[in-house]
């Protein structure tokens, strides 16, 4: 009786357990139900941050990237603008005026030009305007009639690679984390140092310095450096990478920060080229040019412009195609078009008020025209002003002031940028970028500065001078606006206007014109500032 009693209680407490456990899990199957079928209250994410929103869209076209790889997206830590992606590559309207040529053109010499001036013009080099017209690289004079060798020898693919917003260092990369990526990845370039103007920079720092200058998106420049030399992944990579990493064999280019400088104008030679300066052709390694397919898009270009570069025309085509880079940027990030910001630059963008950039009733002189806002390639977007009776390189006594009211994002090594917008990103928004600005006296980064209080003292400190300047130019959402473009440059009411050639050009207010001349002459290149604090 004991024995049935004490197995009667065993059998009733394991049937309670069972019950218990019953209890629990269905308990348990609720409460996920409820988390995860609620509908997301006002204000709220409908979609967990770290996963895709539902991809409802038609598939996109089979000529572009997007077409091949899975849509991811980013966890929000990394992500910029949500919902962006709409399952179609960057839409790209044919430039206008395109006409694919497979012949010659010509061209007549101006007074002042040089064959380094004409080859950058037409998107074509030195050597092959030299070796087209028989003649040395000095041997040219006005009136000479060049034959100009942007004739096609073969048809770039029209399959896109990345959109617009990849390429140019905008809202897709406000929260990228470039150290971080880096050292996840724990490649070479994780312990990569090098010393750059004087300054011990990590592999991270690099890219993201090289990407903050020349305005270029740095998972880009990570996506071309794994490709080219495996730094970001391997460990080990092989020994003839380790100085020339991007393929530019140059004594001088020795190291990665200019390699990648290099790389970083060579694509925005190919982006601004392509929308804003009528390139029809690439220029590839053996001396072949690949006609850019009409309905391809500037990011694109970009890409297949820096690898003609340094691939011949067979391994070319293989880079620019769905195996090539597409497939390494895929491999460390994931879907390009699943970045995509659109649109880059809004239909109705126009610039806010912004004055001469000096002290008001103050004269000070276009020294240069409409010409690359960081380095060669980057739109012809800066222009150049100097203040009156300085010679060589001495930091002049008179200030250099802002131009429009903003946050002072970065004052260092003669640069000062400052965001129009204010919100603490220079990837977002309207952003103004002086140059050659001394240390002396300049602007503290994290200034609130008002439009026409000092900035700093012109002088020939950052990037390249050989004279006292300050060197002026805009971006938005990361993207160079040329000074003579859809969204004119307008300072205190003068206009910019470019000439053929970069740095020629002019400055105009109603029927008054100022040239841009290496010179101080009040009427023809002087312009007097209404930059009052204030105003």
């Amino acid at each position: 009786m004991a024995e049935w009693t004490q197995m009667k209680t065993s059998r009733f407490t394991r049937l309670l357990g069972a019950l218990l456990i019953l209890i629990i899990s269905l308990g348990l199957v609720l409460l996920v139900l409820e988390v995860c079928c609620a509908p997301a209250q006002e204000g709220e994410d409908a979609f967990p941050e770290n996963a895709a929103a539902p991809h409802t869209s038609a598939p996109p076209p089979t000529d572009s990237a997007a077409a091949l790889l899975p849509l991811t997206s980013e966890p929000a830590a990394t992500r910029a603008y949500p919902g962006t992606y709409s399952g179609t590559p960057t839409p790209n309207p044919t430039p206008t005026g395109f006409e694919t040529t497979f012949t010659h053109q010509a061209y007549t010499v101006q007074q002042g030009d040089t064959l380094s001036a004409i080859a950058y013009a037409f998107g074509c080099t030195v050597d092959e305007l030299a070796a087209a017209n028989g003649i040395a690289p000095d041997a040219i004079w006005p009136g000479q009639v060049l034959v100009v060798p942007t004739a096609a020898t073969e048809s770039a693919p029209a399959f896109k690679v990345i959109p617009d917003s990849e390429l140019v260092y905008g809202p897709a990369y406000i929260h990228f984390d470039v150290p971080s990526f880096v050292a996840g990845q724990g490649g070479y370039l994780a312990g990569y140092t090098e010393v750059v103007e004087g300054r011990t920079l990590t592999g991270a720092e690099v890219v993201q310095l090289v990407a903050q200058r020349y305005s270029v998106g740095p998972r880009v420049l990570l996506a071309l450096l794994e490709l080219r030399a495996g730094w970001v992944t391997n460990p080990t990579p092989s020994e003839d990478t380790l100085y020339f990493p991007m393929g530019k064999y140059e004594d001088y280019m020795e190291g990665l920060f200019e390699q990648l400088s290099w790389t970083a104008a060579e694509l925005n030679s190919g982006y601004y080229g392509w929308k804003y300066r009528g390139w029809t052709t690439i220029h590839l390694m053996d001396g072949g040019r690949a006609a850019i397919a009409p309905q391809t898009n500037p990011g694109t270009v970009a890409v297949q412009n820096y690898l003609g570069q340094v691939a011949h025309s067979e391994e070319w085509q293989a880079l620019v195609g769905p195996q090539g880079f597409a497939a390494t940027y895929a491999r460390l990030f994931g879907n390009p078009f699943a970045y995509t910001v659109e649109p880059l630059l809004p239909p109705e963008l126009a610039q806010p008020e912004m004055r001469l950039p000096w002290e008001a009733g103050e004269t000070w002189y276009l020294t240069g025209g409409p010409h690359g806002g960081w380095g060669r390639g980057s739109g012809w977007a800066a222009l150049d002003f100097a203040p009156g009776g300085e010679m060589g390189c001495q930091v002049s006594v008179e200030w250099v002031t802002a131009a429009a009211s903003g946050l002072v994002l970065r004052s260092e090594i003669g640069e000062v940028v400052i965001d129009l917008d204010g919100d603490g990103y220079e990837q977002s928004g309207w952003v103004l970028s002086y140059l050659h600005v001394d240390s002396q006296e300049r602007v503290e980064e994290g200034t609130w500065i008002e439009r026409g209080e000092r900035v700093g003292h012109a002088s020939c400190e950052g990037g390249f001078s050989i004279a006292t300047h300050v060197h002026v130019a805009r971006r938005y959402n990361g993207e160079w606006i040329p000074a003579d473009g859809p969204v004119p440059l307008v300072l205190s009411g003068w206009t910019a206007h470019a000439a053929a050639r970069e740095y020629d050009g002019t400055l105009t207010q109603g029927d008054q014109v100022r040239e841009a001349c290496e010179c101080s002459i009040d009427d023809f290149n002087g312009l007097v500032s209404d930059n009052a604090p204030g105003d």
